[in-house]
């Protein structure tokens, strides 16, 4: 029997950027989400965080305005996911952190119920070697914001099984996203190429070659980029590029994939990109 969109119940496990993005989405098409994160500051934020990125999105176009929005619960329990039919793991891209959620949520669900990873590298056998049922694990990369950018990777790892994938596929179709689904391996197919991207960027400001603007202005005016390498990795947050890039070199060996000293330093700084509002470009006064 088709699953009817009222009867699926989303849990987030992550309250930040894509945590709370992928919640909006949710929420925005009447899906009843339950948000968990173990950060009392994030927790208290993420209501007002959704509501205000629920508004952006709709007037956007990213959601109908109309649209009666789903609850949403936020919690620090993970004994909340019991009941979702779905779960998404957007926490920090930390393998050894996501490993142990991952672990550590399959013990809470019943059989059959998928948990996606939001990673943006890390193969996914390899965390589902960590759970309880490596079936029910699969990718779900989404990309930021979730609510306005449709496609969606779906990474199927060799043990997914094809209930699992269904159900995902459900929940995802009904959000009105667009999933592409590919196989598994390091950075999947947008990342090991979009991160070795940002990477090459990034050494050529390095190097004096050009600053950051005029990189991304070649790839904006010259090949149709919508923002251009370095104002992405802007938007992903430098230190994700950096830890995925790590993540990428440690899993491929390809020295392409070497964090540059000028990501490492601007990490280091604290210039993370917009949601510190300093990364290669300056967003101070720019809404984030």
């Amino acid at each position: 029997m088709t699953m009817m969109q009222e009867e699926h119940r989303l849990a987030v496990l992550g309250a930040g950027t894509m945590g709370v993005g992928i919640a909006t989405l949710a929420i925005g098409y009447g899906v009843p989400v339950v948000l968990i994160d173990i950060d009392a500051d994030r927790r208290a934020e993420a209501p007002d965080k959704v509501r205000q990125q629920l508004r952006m999105a709709q007037l956007m176009g990213g959601l109908r305005r109309d649209a009666q929005a789903g609850p949403l619960t936020v919690t620090d329990s993970l004994d909340a996911v019991a009941e979702a039919t779905v779960v998404v793991e957007s926490i920090t891209e930390r393998p050894e952190w996501k490993a142990k959620l991952v672990a550590e949520v399959s013990t809470v669900l019943p059989a059959g119920t998928p948990v996606l990873t939001n990673t943006s590298g890390i193969p996914v056998d390899e965390l589902a070697g960590a759970a309880l049922r490596p079936e029910d694990v699969l990718g779900a990369h989404f990309m930021n914001p979730p609510y306005l950018i449709r496609a969606i990777e779906v990474v199927r790892g060799p043990r997914t099984a094809q209930a699992s994938l269904d159900t995902a596929l459900d929940l995802l179709t009904r959000l009105e996203r667009e999933p592409v689904v590919v196989g598994d391996g390091p950075g999947f197919v947008i990342n090991r190429v979009l991160q070795r991207m940002i990477n090459e960027a990034s050494r050529i400001v390095q190097d004096g070659i050009a600053d950051p603007a005029a990189v991304d202005a070649l790839f904006t005016g010259c090949l149709g980029h919508r923002t251009g390498p370095l104002a992405t990795g802007d938007l992903i947050g430098l230190d994700n590029v950096v830890d995925s890039l790590r993540v990428l070199l440690d899993r491929t060996g390809d020295e392409g994939y070497r964090p540059s000293e000028l990501l490492i330093d601007k990490v280091r700084a604290g210039d993370l990109g917009r949601k510190t509002g300093r990364g290669f470009h300056d967003y101070q006064g720019v809404q984030r």
